[in-house]
């Protein structure tokens, strides 16, 4: 088991490195050649070409069961959870079969309602609340695992 991330526009990028050392999993976070990470201990990183879905292949083509997946795109929530991984919003929202299709079709919608000349606002500003929200769940879905897994 570990933790992937899809570093791109992860906010909450502290929040896993620490979260993962403290629980003894390894992080792996992928981005763009546009942002820079930094390897620490516990937590290494590749680097893809600045390709707009480059990170997303990468991850999608590297995950495996009982990773946890780290991103706010949904199309690649649905890969990863076809590949039965635990998967995360950076503000701690779990996908899943329940929820993963109502995504994928209101992010259609959205696209749709904007090539029509339509504007929604854009999501609330990211607060430390969601940054404590966030850490609490990917604490308790690594917590879940490794009593799952015998770890």
């Amino acid at each position: 088991m570990r933790i992937v991330v899809d570093g791109d526009s992860c906010p909450v990028k502290d929040e896993i490195s620490r979260t993962g050392r403290s629980l003894n999993v390894p992080v792996l976070m992928v981005s763009s050649y546009d942002h820079v990470l930094r390897a620490e201990e516990g937590v290494s990183v590749i680097q893809v070409d600045r390709s707009s879905q480059s990170a997303d292949l990468f991850i999608a083509n590297h995950i495996a069961s009982g990773d946890v997946v780290i991103t706010q795109d949904y199309g690649l929530a649905a890969l990863a959870l076809a590949k039965s991984c635990a998967v995360l919003s950076p503000r701690g929202e779990s996908y899943h079969s329940g929820n993963i299709d109502y995504l994928l079709e209101r992010r259609h919608y959205h696209a749709k309602a904007r090539r029509g000349g339509k504007y929604a606002k854009g999501p609330k500003p990211f607060t430390d609340e969601d940054r404590q929200a966030f850490q609490q769940e990917l604490t308790k879905v690594l917590l879940d695992l490794q009593e799952n897994a015998g770890f």
